[in-house]
């Protein structure tokens, strides 16, 4: 299974053989799992890989429920869907987005940009479908007391606990593809921001049974970054398309307040209203003065920053257009000098007597009397 056309060889696990087949090495990974799957011996290790591991029967009112918590065979199943996601990334980029860029004929920043914002737009879309699912069922949105009552969270649904272990698995994956897409330098430490951030946010949220909020935060984070992309998109197919950049300035601005008042709505006030106030990691519980102030500083800090590089991004666009508007105006229209009648003479002057081109004076036609 190729995913680039190779027109040339490399050696045998040098560094350009690995970059131009990463995701075919991860595929080869992948498939010796399944395979592990065929057999007795090797099942239950296989498993291991591919499911959520810790799995409880907690009973309820009817029945038993399956439910799972966190541990660290978790890391086992992140390292195999950051291996789906690599070979992902390479089928997005390979069938989609590399066709779509040959058409436009890009430079190298645009198109480092593009290939960016093409595989953003595809994560967040099936990342926003997939998390109001999530919270849908849940019945997360019918009931926003759910996501401070009875915590800690310290169990999980089969599709919650999923849902984070792809998200951790994507971003985990984001690190490697900096080195495998030959992004440059000048780009790598802005990525390496907002991936970090993704990071912290996630787990932080996973590992301190707040994934209920998490899920809540993601699907309005993901769903500006969504418009962000798409608006980008359509500017590197047409320049003059900024009508989604409008959208974008406006919803980006109401999800920063939308997420600052939850997050204090549910840490600040709702937590804080617990019974349950004691530091106990054995049983989940991180429902203490100082974890809060924390998790408060951590996410207000983050959306100031986010504010902050809005506002500096957007006044600096704005001057550049008001430059631009006054340099046309200050530049005065070329006038239009009129037309002058000249006279042409044929042959040259030559002590004041016009000469012609054969060098003899031109002489006046005489008319011959009848």
């Amino acid at each position: 299974m190729a995913f680039r056309r190779r027109t040339k060889s490399y050696p045998l696990f040098s560094q350009e053989f690995v970059i131009h087949n990463h995701a075919d090495i991860g595929f080869c990974l992948v498939l010796c799992v399944l395979i592990g799957l065929m057999f007795e011996v090797t099942a239950k290790t296989a498993f291991l890989f591919i499911l959520p591991q810790y799995n409880v029967s907690v009973p309820t009112a009817d029945s038993e429920t399956v439910q799972y918590h966190y541990g660290l065979k978790d890391l086992v199943t992140i390292l195999f869907y950051i291996f789906i996601t690599i070979i992902l990334h390479a089928v997005v980029q390979e069938y989609i987005l590399d066709k779509i860029s040959k058409r436009l004929h890009l430079s190298k920043v645009k198109h480092s940009k593009f290939n960016e914002s093409g595989q953003l737009v595809v994560f967040h879309l099936s990342s926003v479908i997939w998390c109001f699912y999530v919270v849908v069922t849940e019945g997360y949105l019918t009931n926003p007391r759910s996501l401070w009552e009875d915590y800690p969270h310290v169990y999980l649904s089969f599709q919650v606990k999923f849902f984070y272990l792809c998200q951790v698995a994507y971003w985990l994956h984001a690190l490697p593809e900096l080195y495998f897409q030959k992004v440059r330098k000048e780009e790598i430490p802005r990525q390496l921001q907002y991936i970090c951030l993704y990071l912290v946010h996630i787990a932080g949220a996973y590992l301190l049974n707040l994934s209920r909020l998490g899920l809540i935060l993601l699907l309005l984070q993901y769903s500006t970054e969504f418009l962000f992309h798409m608006a980008r998109l359509f500017y590197f197919a047409d320049e003059n398309n900024e009508k989604l950049f409008n959208a974008w300035a406006a919803v980006f601005g109401v999800t920063r307040l939308f997420i600052l008042t939850l997050t204090v709505l549910a840490i600040g006030f709702g937590l804080a209203r617990v019974e349950n106030q004691a530091f106990d990691p054995e049983k989940g519980n991180f429902n203490t003065l100082l974890c809060r102030l924390c998790l408060l500083l951590l996410v207000c800090t983050t959306q100031a920053w986010l504010m902050w590089r809005f506002i500096h991004s957007q006044l600096r666009h704005w001057r550049e257009h008001w430059n631009e508007q006054s340099a046309k105006r200050r530049v005065p229209a070329a006038p239009r000098l009129p037309a002058r009648l000249v006279k042409r003479e044929y042959g040259y002057h030559e002590n004041g007597v016009v000469k012609a081109e054969n060098g003899t004076s031109p002489r006046t036609k005489k008319l011959k009397s009848p």
